[in-house]
């Protein structure tokens, strides 16, 4: 059954805050991401308002009689557990993953740790805190190497070093967002990405996008400014390639415990077509040249339907993963 199809009582879902802009690197995305679902929930008939943690505490959500969130807040204090845990002390149900999934799949260093612990792939990494150890990372992990934040999304801060004269920069660059910085090898290959929808054995992956970006350079420009960059959604790629790359997003997901939705990003090494998880946004965009309603179109989702179903979705961990009145009326088809 398609979700285009399913019977949500709007009526069920209350007052709803679509949680937008906030104070990280990524609040001008999460501005427009916020934009667009507040305008579909608004035409589904949900009684749904703008609410910007940086503008307004969060403490007013519960005097003004908030009953569930939608967290269209990307990066630091909007993806990162921190508003996943005022809103769980507060009682008010929220998309996507709880407070513990949300701070790890944040963390780069943590996630990969995690999926390597489970024997899942990843490419190998090293955490520096210096140049002179980001060039000992390059000589250990190979040129051409991704120096990033550890902590921030959008490839805010990354730089893709080539030679060791490179090395002070990049570090630097990457330190500005986070002490913590992360050296990681190079696939070289296709870009993919994915979304996930869903909870435990219900949860799914839609259709795989391959990302061709100019020069290969898919940065926070190409990402959300221009239309330089080629998404293909059917992927393109051979049958089997898309259904491994679906059940391995599918599995990173369940092991950080995620719930709701999310996007993993893929990189299929070109030398023996082995994919390798890059990293799991637990909070993805929703602009218009966002990647996880264009996946959703494939599948036959429209954007209204689908930022309808998320917050449907809503839950608490404190419901022990189970969503808090999902608005779903009895008799859907």
């Amino acid at each position: 059954m398609s979700m285009n199809d399913l019977n949500i009582d709007v009526r069920a879902l209350g007052k709803v805050a679509v949680l937008m802009g906030g104070s990280s690197a990524e609040r001008e995305v999460s501005l427009m991401s916020g934009g667009g679902v507040l305008q579909a929930l608004r035409a589904r008939g949900v009684d749904a308002h703008a609410f910007d943690p940086s503008q307004s505490p969060l403490g007013e959500l519960k005097r003004h009689g908030y009953t569930r969130c939608f967290i269209a807040l990307h990066g630091r204090h909007g993806e990162d557990g921190t508003v996943q845990g005022a809103l769980e002390l507060m009682g008010i149900p929220y998309t996507g993953p709880g407070v513990m999934a949300s701070s790890i799949a944040m963390d780069k260093i943590m996630t990969k740790r995690i999926w390597r612990f489970e024997g899942l792939p990843t490419p190998d990494w090293r955490l520096v805190s210096s140049a002179a150890e980001t060039a000992q990372a390059l000589e250990a992990l190979g040129a051409p190497m991704i120096v990033k934040p550890s902590r921030e999304g959008s490839t805010i801060g990354l730089t893709k070093v080539t030679s060791p004269g490179q090395c002070e920069q990049a570090y630097l660059l990457a330190s500005r967002y986070d002490p913590e910085v992360l050296c990681e090898e190079f696939i070289e290959g296709e870009e993919t990405t994915c979304p996930i929808l869903g909870q435990g054995a219900q949860a799914h992956a839609l259709p795989v996008i391959r990302i061709v970006a100019p020069e290969g350079n898919y940065d926070y420009q190409n990402k959300y400014f221009t239309d330089v960059t080629q998404y293909h959604c059917p992927s393109g790629l051979p049958e089997a390639e898309e259904r491994e790359i679906q059940r391995l997003v599918v599995e990173a997901f369940r092991t950080l415990q995620c719930r709701g939705w999310a996007r993993a990003d893929i990189m299929i090494r070109a030398s023996d077509r082995k994919p390798f998880l890059l990293e799991i946004n637990t909070s993805p965009g929703m602009t218009g040249h966002s990647l996880v309603p264009m996946s959703a179109r494939a599948s036959g989702i429209n954007y209204e339907a689908l930022c309808l179903r998320i917050l449907a979705s809503a839950s608490l961990d404190s419901a022990q993963g189970q969503p808090a009145g999902d608005g779903t009326s009895q008799d859907c088809a």
